[in-house]
């Protein structure tokens, strides 16, 4: 039970920091201000450094973690496209990326609590990234 909620549970923080750093990057060329994107830079490699101990903790289960659903993937770039066609604005960008963060965090969350067997390396690196993600949400409330 222990090995089958850790790699649940890192299937799902891979998903998730995957699905970060795409929606950031999905927005990194719109941003106006150096500060928003500076915070989101930061963020943005937070996200990867976490996808690489990720990986390492994956590959120590000879398991090669979760990629975001094709079709959340393509309906997210769209929303935010669209949003920013009409808005091209750093507060639409911290609005859609604000939004993206309470929803990791919601899910990640729920992961957390239904994976609780899972190893303490496991759960360690859920938290970091549930954290990661409540951090920027905070630091774009200046930008809504």
């Amino acid at each position: 039970m222990i090995e089958q909620d850790t790699i649940k549970l890192l299937r799902e923080c891979d998903e998730g920091v995957k699905m970060g750093i795409s929606s950031i990057e999905d927005v990194l060329s719109h941003v106006h201000s150096d500060a928003l994107e500076k915070i989101l830079t930061k963020n943005k490699n937070g996200h990867e450094k976490l996808s690489k101990e990720l990986q390492e903790l994956l590959d120590q289960y000879k398991d090669e973690g979760k990629d975001p659903p094709a079709i959340a993937s393509v309906m997210s770039e769209m929303k935010t496209k669209m949003k920013l066609m009409l808005h091209d604005t750093d507060a639409e960008i911290a609005n859609l990326m604000t939004d993206g963060c309470n929803m990791g965090v919601k899910s990640l969350s729920k992961y957390f609590n239904q994976y609780a067997a899972a190893d303490e390396a496991s759960k360690e690196i859920a938290k970091r990234l549930i954290a990661l993600e409540e951090e920027l949400a905070v630091e774009l409330r200046d930008y809504l």
